[in-house]
């Protein structure tokens, strides 16, 4: 195990990790797809927003740099909210503006809210390699938490916007009400949970052990609560 643990740091030295990973998941599904000539389970995507994306962005938040994070919060949310709208926003206007001028063909069905839709989920970026570079070469602390906060947040942006969007494609636009644009906020809902959570754990200074249970079971409820009033559950 060591022998490949060293290997595996001089490999990664002239391979991107993000690559190892890509390549990795395609020969493990390849060698499943062998195996099995029938596809005996897939990801649905209730399973994806329900399960597994809530504890992805609860690591990411739990164990951030939050001094930092607070401290350039202002460039952060510049380059993750604002940053993100404009590329999406960009991307869908100037894709619609293109099918009006004939450039798209016009065999295409596309509206404008499919246009958005498109443009908000390719307007994120992930950077994982600037990340590891980053690292590896111990860049300034407050570069580092721009880009980290940055990606962070911006997956939360395109995650309302994508939510939002499809919803409106599903209903139709003509049947759109003005609350509908509303049910994107959901950072109300995690801070009356962060109040709460806070509030608890005066109390459990004599019991620290439980406190990680705390931590979990708020975060987690926090999401669902969300999600059950049609909010965004990320932001939460």
């Amino acid at each position: 195990m060591n022998s490949v643990f060293h290997f595996s740091q001089r490999f990664t030295t002239v391979v991107p990790e993000s690559c190892m990973l890509i390549l990795l998941g395609l020969v493990l599904g390849g060698v499943v797809l062998l195996a099995n000539k029938k596809q005996l389970y897939q990801l649905e995507p209730a399973l994806f927003f329900l399960f597994l994306l809530p504890t992805i962005v609860g690591d990411a938040g739990y164990f951030m740099p939050a001094r930092l994070f607070f401290d350039n919060l202002g460039a952060i949310l510049l380059y993750a909210v604002v940053g993100t709208l404009w590329n999406a926003f960009c991307t869908g206007f100037c894709l619609y503006a293109a099918k009006l001028l004939g450039v798209i063909d016009e065999r295409v069905e596309a509206g404008l809210m499919d246009f958005l839709l498109f443009g908000a989920l390719i307007s994120a970026v992930d950077p994982v390699a600037v990340l590891a570079v980053f690292e590896e070469v111990h860049v300034n602390d407050t570069l580092f938490i721009i880009v980290f906060g940055e990606s962070l947040v911006n997956d939360a942006v395109t995650v309302v916007l994508y939510k939002v969007y499809i919803s409106f494609v599903e209903v139709g636009v003509e049947n759109v009400q003005t609350v509908d644009y509303f049910k994107g906020v959901g950072t109300l809902v995690g801070l009356v949970f962060a109040v709460l959570l806070s509030f608890i754990t005066r109390f459990t200074k004599k019991v620290r052990i439980i406190e990680p249970l705390f931590v979990f079971l708020l975060v987690y409820l926090a999401y669902l609560t969300a999600e059950l009033f049609s909010l965004s559950a990320i932001l939460s």
